[in-house]
Parts: structure tokens; sequence; C-alpha cells
């Protein structure tokens, strides 16, 4: 088996970034290792080494894909997806980071961590548990975030259709329920494949084992998928990562601001404006890998050098300057609780939006999501490991905030735990 083919000439439908998810087993990680396979992004000894591994769970020549990807000893000992596995392929029409994310309730934390970044989601059911139109809590979960997270495509996989003979009656089950969760949550819009990781049915080329379904295989399906240039469409907003002082002539030393554009451009010659100072000032000059540009766009990591000398550090934000912003201490936001020690109301924790730092206290949960019936139940008392609740925020600073929706640099946001420094709650800004 050949590696990628280098030579392939590459389209301009630009790199799509994808993730799996569901449940524990439903098959991901084996998925992504028949795309790599069918791909051909795996070498030969790359094959050889999993068909001689001690935890192959295949039978007979057949390899066992999962082994690609799930690479640490934990996870080919429990056969199951615990960290967040990245991998990268591309086919002649385009390019793909592909996360493969884990199922299991415990490990939602890495799951949000991939979902953060993508634009698309499969999101895989099992055919052989779900054959009765039963879907399980994490599909359930998975797919809550997925709508929270704004995912731009959905795909839901039934995999596994061969367990259960290419049953078409059993395919439409579970569309049938699916169909009903995502009204539930508000997706508009998914496409649904019926497919075998393992054998490759409806990955790469239809399957003759369904001549019921008429749709797109899968590859295919990602190849034409199109990336929305909402990014570039947003007001810009840079989060200052550090600053960065040149010494040297009098007429090249400068003091510059680095970090990442999120959204929209910046050019030479506009007014931006500071936060949390609210202080004002013209971009004299740009850097984008170290080289002056006149102009940078949302996902450069750029320097920004001002007409004037103005107290800026790590974590200010900058904008343009006729933008109309009110910083605010007190917002809701949808929080995701990722922590064993549950939320209690009240206490301080470190808030983290873009690399401001600051401290907050949940002053009150409104809602908690049920995960089996999907309600918004009445306030709790606290959020345990893994619940998605809607809660009122009070920080000791005022943040630039919009809702997620419209900008997720400034509306979304990490709580830390003050005394053990753990990531213990991802939130996205609703109001």
């Amino acid at each position: 088996m050949n590696a990628i083919n280098e030579s392939w000439p590459q389209s301009d439908l630009g790199v799509l970034r994808l993730i799996t998810a569901g449940s524990v087993d439903d098959g991901k990680s084996t998925l992504i290792g028949r795309l790599l396979l069918d791909a051909q992004a795996v070498f030969a000894d790359q094959l050889s080494a999993i068909e001689r591994s001690k935890y192959k769970r295949t039978h007979d020549t057949t390899p066992d894909l999962a082994l690609l990807t799930d690479g640490l000893e934990a996870e080919r000992e429990q056969g199951i997806t615990i960290d967040v596995a990245y991998r990268y392929f591309a086919t002649p029409k385009r390019k793909f980071i592909i996360a493969d994310t884990p199922g299991h309730e415990q490990y939602t934390r890495n799951m949000i961590t991939g979902a953060s970044t993508a634009h698309a989601a499969i999101v895989l059911v099992d055919a052989a548990r779900a054959q009765h139109g039963e879907l399980l809590t994490q599909t359930k979960r998975h797919s809550t975030v997925v709508k929270l997270l704004n995912i731009q495509h959905l795909i839901v996989a039934v995999n596994k259709m061969d367990l259960v003979n290419w049953d078409h009656a059993v395919f439409q089950r579970i569309a049938k329920a699916y169909q009903e969760l995502a009204k539930q949550l508000g997706l508009n819009h998914f496409h649904i494949i019926p497919i075998s990781a393992l054998q490759g049915d409806n990955i790469t080329q239809a399957s003759a084992n369904t001549p019921w379904y008429q749709g797109v295989p899968l590859l295919p399906l990602l190849e034409s998928l199109p990336l929305s240039q909402a990014d570039q469409q947003r007001p810009p907003r840079v989060f200052v990562q550090y600053v960065i002082r040149h010494a040297g002539s009098q007429l090249n030393s400068f003091r510059g601001y680095a970090g990442q554009l999120d959204g929209g451009h910046l050019r030479i010659g506009q007014e931006v404006r500071i936060w949390p100072s609210g202080t004002s000032a013209i971009i004299k000059q740009l850097y984008r890998a170290g080289v002056s540009v006149d102009q940078v766009q949302s996902g450069d990591a750029i320097t920004v050098v001002l007409d004037r000398e103005l107290d800026i550090s790590r974590g200010d934000l900058l904008t343009l300057a006729q933008e109309s912003i009110v910083p605010s201490k007190q917002f809701e936001a949808e929080l995701c609780w990722l922590d064993e020690q549950a939320l209690t109301p009240g206490r301080l924790y470190w808030l983290k939006q873009g690399t401001r730092l600051t401290q907050a206290k949940v002053q009150a949960i409104h809602t908690k999501r049920h995960m089996h019936s999907l309600q918004e139940e009445s306030a709790q008392a606290s959020l345990q490991l893994n619940d998605i609740g809607r809660v009122s925020l009070h920080t000791r600073d005022p943040l630039t905030i919009n809702s997620y929706h419209d900008n997720p640099g400034t509306g979304s946001f990490i709580l830390i735990d003050k005394g053990t420094h753990h990531t213990v709650a991802a939130g996205l800004i609703v109001t």
C-alpha cells in the first residue's frame, strides 16, 4: 500500500476539519482507519504492524483499522478511545484534518475539545444496538454539543449495517429516531448514510448491499461539503498573546502586539480600539510570519504595531474602533460541566476568554438538559459531571462579549478551578 500521493492536484475547496462522535464502540476509530486506508494514507508497514498486533480484535486477515488511530497502550488494551487523535489525509479533491474523539461519557470533555474547531461532525450510530429505534444517551449528548457549537455540517453514519443484514427497515427506524432528536435540538439539516466501516460499504463507493439507498457515499460527500465564509464576515478580534519589543535601529525598532486574528480582515491605516481600557490608535504596521504585510485575514498569526505607545498587555483585546461595544461583568451562558466535583453557585473560579484571565462566579443555574428526554429541567442546585445547563455568571472585570453564534472568539470561555487548576467547564455565551 502506498502512502498519500503528494502529486495529486489539490482543489480550492479548502481544508475540512471534522470529528467523529457517538457512543462507545460505535466504530469511530474503525471508520477513520477505513478513510485513511481508502485514501491511500497508510503505509504497508503500518498495515503489517496492526495485523501482528496482540490487541487485534478482527478475525482472519481482516485488519483491525481502529488500531491506526488508537495509539495509547490503554486504548488498544481496552478497545476504546480515550484521548483525541488527529489524523491528516488527502484525496485528489480535498485535504482533511480528522479528530477521533472518545465516546465514553467519562471523556466528554475530550469530545468537546475536538469539536470546538470542526467544520463537520460525523455522529456514528451502531445499527445493531439501535435497531429498534432507541438512540443511546451519548449519541444524544454529542448531538447536543454539535448543536451548541454550531458545527456547520452534520453527518449521521449508521454503522455496522452488516450485523443487521442490511435491513432497510432497521435503517428507516434509526433515521426516524434521529429526525425526532434533530427536531428537538433544532438541527435543521443533516445527512444520514448506512455504512459498514469495517467492510468499507458506502465509504468511497456505493454498496451493492444497499440498493435502497440513493444518497452519496461518505467520502464523496465529505469532498463536496462547502466551507462557510462566516469567519471572514465577522468583526475582527485579536486577543494579545504577548508583547514583542524589537530593539533595532531607530528606523526599525517597534513595540508590537502578537496574537491570532479571529474574524474579518485588518489593514494598515485602520483605527482599532483596545479593551478593557477603551483607548484607540491607528495600525502603523502589520507582520505575518515575521514578514511585513499591508493586510491580514482571519486565522493569521499576526503582530500589530500601533502609531502610538499605549499600555497594552497579554489578555487585552483589539477590535475595530467603530464597533459599538459595551463591556459587561454579567451574562448568561450554556455551560458544559467537565469536572467530577459538582458546580456549586457562588464559588469563585478563574474564567479564561481567549488569553484574558479573570475571576468569576456562577450566580444561578436556570435550567439543565435531561440527556434522555432532552427537555430543559427547572433550576438545579448544582451541575454534575457532563451536565449541560444554562447559568448566569458575574466576573470581577468587564469582558467584551458576544453570543457564541455571532462570534465564537469572544463568545466562548473556560472555567478553571482555583485550587487544582483543572479545566472544569466550557461555556458558550448566549446573552
